[in-house]
């Protein structure tokens, strides 16, 4: 017995849907050497709450190639997983903690990491559930998080290689703290915001004499760690003094006077204090003449010992009590208003101090140059191209990576000290005893590895990497990284050294960066603005598939997008469109599978469009275009195939005893097959549902063939035969529009034309005119013969459409018309002619290109004359 659909669209399909697809594992991607593969790695999202619009947006367009491809035929693998983002997931749980009134102290590391496993245990498991919601086609047998026991493995093993090979060293240099989150963080993990500021103009006592060097600071807080003051040493105003020395009037320290390049005459004073222990530029001013390196600022924020009568002083509260005793001893200037930038911990929004602290770096020179040349080789490709700049940017100023992190959730440093000599002990596992001196006394490093390492191994170390496993040696190198644009440096580049140094391949060959959702208004969603929406919300109230299609239709690769509650609605009517239009189809079919027999114009045209479609559409995703691809499938099924098909063939449908009415059923099934395929990547459960439901030679849409260009298709004549009718109607549906005439009201149509071919066109698609255009008659004509003075017409491509209703006619308007009309023709003429006078375009164009133009000229010209003799023809009247 023949399937029916419901009567009326419902998402709530989509959990019965899914869960089919999981069942039967068509997700699960098989090792087939008769296959080619394709992979994609998730990015991870972080295991810290849900997930949002953009990880909605960012999923559904790597569920849209991987659907493509996998229907093209390819042993298409998405790999999913979650990160265990050390800071963020720590912050987290401290906070949960904070309401227990429990700390990590405490607590102790064993139980604090056992409540962080519980919590990757609830809110990974949650997130899981939100990408299944959203319809992601992951292969969940290969599911990963970042501290799953192979991945560790991996983790380790690139940490021991690279200490061997000397690219990862400890060592004390200025690094970025986090007083909040009481650890370092990378360069690329500080956010810089433009704040309103205060710059502080303050002096010190020059040593041996009365006068006072004045300098400008925006954190008088650092003048405690002071060790010098330096001028430019092309300043005349400074010369005399360089090699003398000044007092620090609060502390009575006196600190040498240096002349470096460094400092600016222009700005301030022209007078700079060198903190090298709290200023990176400072700290390399330091270095180059050898100054002292005193650290002021404890974990936490605090001054510590060496600010003498300041010590446990908050940092910002230390800074007005300096600024007060400068004014009690007459050494405060002024205060100008400054607005400048100031680095801020991405996670929590604390103001990040430099600190001079003992860490694990990363050397980046000889990794970041192979990075930097895979792109300048033209071996890696950015989508869209300009996001390139980021990555390029970024590797030629990179800086040695600090990967050490004050933490207790995370990788643990394999770091080993012999309690007896010092040694260093670096291990995959822990060792029993020191490779130096053979004591047995030995203490791992309590620090853990930056987020980011471990992330940096992601598109191999899922594909059991370093082992030699047969998933690495079948799906490795991945093909696309689908992600963001704000982490092109954090992850992306991270990514592509690792895999270089690791396997000596390229994770990925290209990089398909996606833009941010905003709100209707342009802005960006945030909780503190109260405009964030969950994508959740929004499935369970209008389905994945039109959460889907409003995200990704209209989508070009890295531009931000709008999201709107209107829109919304808007993609559900066309998810209510194509299943009214399948259950219209089906309720004409009998039991038998309708035959092609003889097919009519109509269903060549229709066949012939679908056909070029596949074509199209399979070249925008290949090249990445998925909005484009999503927008011609929307178009061709809601305009042509519904809005022209379905209504041109209706009265063959309707006649039973129409010869042609099998070929009419064959075509509409067909087509919709085709159609639903192509959009199957972009909205995969409505189309799942009417697939399965209108025929059953295959079980899933999802593991169905992808429609591909045929020649024996390419119907051309008929198109064009179809197109011109098209035209013809829509002109006399705008004609009637503009006249008010209601769709009951017919007349005759006169066709007149002295093109033959024009003629015979029209006397076959006379029943498309009666129907979709209220025709009376339809005459077709080569001359103007029987046409009353008081028709109305339109200009069609070599002939006139006649409409005799005077008495429905405002003759003013059809004149200003008219005239409208023959304006837009006077300019197109002149466009075509002008460019066709530019010697520049004549000289470089191809002769095909000139001859198109030449030939609209002439298009152009005609319609303007018979515009012209029907203007002159009613205003005679």
């Amino acid at each position: 017995m023949r399937k029916e659909l419901e009567k009326s669209y419902n998402p709530d399909i989509e959990d019965r849907i899914y869960k089919n697809w999981e069942e039967k594992k068509y997700f699960h991607a098989k090792i087939d050497k008769d296959k080619k593969p394709y992979t994609i790695v998730m990015p991870p999202p972080n295991i810290t709450g849900k997930l949002h619009m953009g990880h909605a947006l960012n999923n559904s367009l790597q569920d849209c190639l991987i659907r493509a491809k996998r229907m093209q035929g390819y042993s298409a693998l998405w790999i999913p997983g979650t990160d265990h983002a050390a800071i963020a997931t720590e912050v987290k749980i401290v906070e949960a903690m904070a309401e227990e009134g429990l700390t990590k102290e405490e607590l102790g590391r064993e139980n604090f990491l056992e409540r962080a496993w519980d919590w990757k245990r609830v809110y990974g498991g949650e997130i899981i559930n939100q990408l299944k919601k959203l319809g992601c086609s992951c292969d969940w047998d290969r599911e990963s998080f970042t501290m799953d026991d192979d991945l560790s493995r991996a983790v380790l093993h690139v940490f021991v290689k690279l200490y061997k090979k000397d690219y990862i060293y400890r060592g004390e240099r200025l690094i970025n703290w986090c007083p909040e989150c009481k650890t370092s963080i990378s360069d690329a993990e500080v956010d810089h915001k433009d704040i309103n500021a205060k710059l502080y103009y303050l002096k010190y006592p020059i040593i041996g004499s009365d006068e006072f060097l004045t300098f400008a600071t925006t954190r008088p807080e650092t003048i405690l760690g002071d060790t010098a003051i330096a001028v430019n040493p092309a300043d005349e105003r400074y010369l005399h003094l360089i090699g003398k020395k000044v007092r620090i009037p609060i502390i009575d320290r006196e600190i040498p006077i240096i002349a470096d390049e460094y400092v600016e005459k222009d700005f301030g004073s022209g007078v700079v204090k060198i903190t090298p222990a709290h200023d990176p530029n400072d700290f390399e001013v330091g270095l180059r003449h050898k100054l002292p390196i005193i650290n002021v600022i404890n974990d936490d924020g605090t001054i510590n010992e060496n600010g003498g009568i300041y010590q446990g002083l908050e940092r910002f509260a230390a800074r007005e009590e300096i600024l007060n005793d400068f004014k009690k001893q007459n050494l405060f200037v002024k205060i100008e208003d400054l607005n400048h930038s100031v680095g801020v911990h991405g996670r929590c929004g604390t103001v990040v101090e430099p600190l001079i602290r003992m860490q694990w770096f990363v050397k980046m020179e000889q990794m970041g140059k192979r990075a930097l040349d895979a792109y300048l080789n033209k071996e890696l490709k950015f989508v869209p191209e300009h996001y390139a700049k980021i990555y390029v940017n970024w590797l030629e100023n990179i800086k040695d990576w600090c990967i050490s992190r004050q933490l207790w959730w995370g990788h643990r440093i394999p770091a080993y000290y012999c309690e007896k000599c010092g040694h260093i002990n670096v291990s995959e596992s822990a060792p029993e005893f020191c490779e130096k001196c053979n004591h047995t006394g030995l203490k791992q490093d309590e620090d853990t590895l930056d987020t980011w390492f471990s992330s940096a191994l992601w598109p191999f170390s899922t594909l059991g990497w370093p082992e030699k496993t047969p998933d690495y040696d079948y799906f490795f190198p991945t093909d696309v990284l689908v992600t963001a644009y704000d982490i092109i440096f954090f992850w992306v580049i991270r990514m592509v050294f690792s895999s270089l140094e690791q396997t000596d391949k390229l994770p990925f060959k290209d990089v398909l960066i996606n833009g941010i959702v905003r709100d209707d208004k342009g802005q960006k969603m945030s909780k503190s603005k109260g405009n964030g929406i969950d994508p959740l919300d929004i499935i369970d109230k209008f389905g994945s598939d039109a959460l889907r299609l409003t995200l990704m239709s209209g989508n070009a690769a890295g531009s931000d997008m709008r999201f709107s509650y209107e829109k919304l609605e808007s993609d559900r009517a066309f998810l209510n469109k194509i299943w009214n239009a399948t259950r219209f189809v089906m309720m004409n079919f009998d039991e038998n599978e309708p035959k092609a027999g003889q097919l009519m114009a109509e269903d060549k045209w229709i066949l012939s469009r679908v056909n070029s479609l596949a074509k199209k559409v399979t070249e925008n995703i290949d090249s990445y275009e998925l909005g484009l691809a999503l927008q011609n499938v929307y178009e061709f099924i809601w305009g042509e195939y519904c809005d022209w098909y379905i209504e041109m063939v209706k009265p063959r449908l309707y006649n039973k005893d129409d010869t042609s009415r099998e070929s009419a059923l064959y075509t509409l099934k067909e087509v919709l097959i085709r159609a639903l395929k192509l959009l199957h990547p972009f909205l995969p459960f409505i189309t799942e549902e009417i697939f399965t439901t209108i025929q059953s030679d295959e079980e899933t849409i999802l593991l169905s063939k992808w429609p591909v260009f045929e020649e024996s298709l390419n119907f051309s004549a008929e198109e064009n035969e179809i197109e011109i009718i098209k035209a013809a109607i829509k002109s006399i549906r705008n004609i009637r529009a503009e006249m008010n005439v209601l769709p009951s009201k017919k007349s005759n149509i006169f066709i007149v034309s002295q093109n033959e071919y024009i003629r015979n066109v029209f006397e076959k698609g006379k029943l498309f005119l009666k129907t979709l255009a209220h025709g009376n008659d339809v005459i077709i004509q080569s001359d103007n013969t029987g046409i009353g003075d008081d028709a109305v017409s339109a200009i069609i491509q070599d002939g006139v459409i006649y409409l005799p209703f005077a008495e429905l006619i405002d003759f003013e308007k059809e004149i200003a018309r008219l005239e409208k009309e023959k304006d837009k023709l006077m300019k197109e003429v002149e466009r075509v002619e002008k460019k066709l006078g530019n010697e520049g375009f004549v000289a470089k164009a191809p002769p095909a290109l000139i001859q198109e133009e030449k030939e609209k000229a002439e298009k152009y010209k005609n319609m303007l004359l018979q515009a012209d003799a029907q203007l002159n023809k009613i205003k005679r009247k």
